[in-house]
């Protein structure tokens, strides 16, 4: 009894696995621990191993980077479309580097990233691009060969001005993190769809005409940062785009869990139904309807296939893991959150299109339950470290942007743009005319960054005891 008799003469006894089963279930659940659960514990040990022994690796490894603070500023009369910036990006992609598996998960050798910020310190607005001094060259190439007027200036990083923890006797912040309404292959609207023609002339709304709009209504005390964080991404985030396109024009939805579960429990039922009158089981598979036949691109709509064409081209273009985030802080008796970030969240929704992508908050440092005080403490604490630290793990998942769309969140302003207090360059540099009248500049509150050089002391030379005659 309990024995099978399988091809070729085999005969596999149950026996055991039949006692087994008899047993009461305190002692069933001990039993098959005893055989399979010390399996589940040694991968769930090793798992948990392998995780601190990355991170600890990636933390030896990166000890000994050295990040450095670029402000950049470009003349006040530079006419560069946004596609400038963006061909910065695709210089920058040059940064890459896929480590193999040794190198990954023994010596912890780990991508390095970009932050790229536009911030206001008192209604004093900068562009500030931070990265590792390695990279520092790349950086510098990639604007100068679109911009060679530039002035790129190594400053002290700013974030030292807000204190870490909170609550405090001083400060109040409040931080917004912001992520993609839809899935990454869905592009949002970028630059080109801000150029119009109503006369000959070329036209073009810049979009950062209203996010730095933002940046200036701040005042005493007040700080307001923003930071997009880019870190260079192989190709192998495109597969995901292609496999949208061909799941759109054959009419099918992607599967979740909860679909899954909702389908496995109804045909359960229509299984249990079948049985109790009678009929015969369903095969495995059939969900008892009719599978539709799959599409062509010629049945799709033509917002649909705007929408394919759209997917393929921002799969086309070089793409970045990304990660947005903005800070507001300011003293006690200055906090007014209100005053700017409710107009930056705005602004970002000429970004928005409608049957693709937008950019929305996907996590703010606020709470609706209990423990508010403690959780909202909390996260204040891991969104400051995270700003400062410009860490990209921190929060939600990151998501990919392609150059072009990077461009469009973060640009240098056309002349158009009449932002006060924005830093530019003072123009092409040569010597005054005489007698010029001078303006005294508005002096940035960011501190150049100098480093110490040692220079030699040239030996002095003693004169002559006695002079020659002429």
């Amino acid at each position: 009894m309990g024995a099978a008799e399988l091809p070729f003469g085999l005969v596999v006894d149950f026996a055991f696995w039949v006692d087994i089963l008899k047993l009461p279930f305190p002692q069933l659940v001990q039993v098959i621990f005893a055989i399979i659960g010390w399996v589940a514990l040694s991968l769930l040990v090793f798992f948990v191993g392998a995780y601190f022994w990355l991170e600890i690796k990636e933390d030896q490894y990166k000890e000994n980077w050295q990040w450095v603070v670029l402000a950049v500023d470009v003349p006040p009369d530079t006419i560069q479309s946004p596609k400038a910036v963006e061909q910065i990006f695709a210089h920058l992609s040059g940064a890459l580097y896929e480590p193999n598996f040794g190198e990954k998960y023994w010596q912890g050798v780990k991508q390095k990233w970009f932050s790229l910020e536009i911030i206001s310190l008192e209604g004093y607005i900068q562009f500030l691009i931070y990265t590792e001094n390695a990279h520092r060259d790349l950086v510098e190439a990639a604007i100068y060969a679109q911009y060679p007027m530039a002035e790129i200036t190594e400053v002290e990083d700013y974030v030292h001005l807000i204190p870490d923890k909170y609550p405090n006797d001083t400060h109040n912040m409040f931080g917004v993190e912001f992520g993609l309404a839809a899935a990454d292959p869905y592009p949002i609207r970028t630059y080109s769809e801000f150029e119009h023609s109503v006369t000959t002339d070329f036209n073009f709304n810049d979009p950062m005409a209203s996010i730095l709009e933002n940046f200036t209504r701040i005042g005493p005390g007040e700080n307001l940062w923003f930071q997009i964080i880019i870190e260079p991404a192989a190709d192998s985030w495109k597969k995901k785009g292609i496999d949208l396109i061909k799941s759109i024009i054959e009419n099918k939805k992607a599967s979740h869990g909860s679909n899954f579960f909702s389908s496995f429990l109804s045909t359960l039922a229509g299984d249990l139904l079948n049985a109790v009158q009678g009929n015969p089981l369903s095969p495995p598979g059939d969900s008892h309807s009719v599978e539709k036949p799959p599409g062509k691109i010629s049945d799709l709509t033509p917002g649909v296939k705007d929408t394919i064409s759209a997917i393929e081209e921002k799969i086309s273009k070089i793409g970045f893991k990304t990660k947005a985030r903005i800070l507001y802080a300011a003293p006690k008796e200055f906090f007014n959150p209100g005053r700017c970030l409710d107009g930056f969240i705005g602004s970002l929704n000429q970004f928005n299109y409608s049957g693709r992508n937008a950019i929305v908050p996907s996590m703010a440092t606020s709470a609706h339950y209990a423990f508010k005080n403690y959780q909202i403490a909390e996260l204040k604490r891991k969104f400051v470290k995270a700003y400062k630290k410009r860490k990209m793990k921190m929060g939600k998942s990151p998501y990919i942007l392609n150059i072009q769309e990077l461009a469009t969140l973060w640009h240098f302003p056309l002349p158009l743009v009449k932002t006060p207090l924005l830093q530019k360059t003072g123009g092409k540099r040569a010597e005054p005319p005489i007698n010029l009248p001078i303006e005294e500049l508005i002096e940035s509150p960011l501190k150049r960054k100098v480093q110490a050089v040692q220079v030699a002391e040239e030996p002095v030379e003693e004169p002559p005891a006695e002079l020659p005659y002429a």
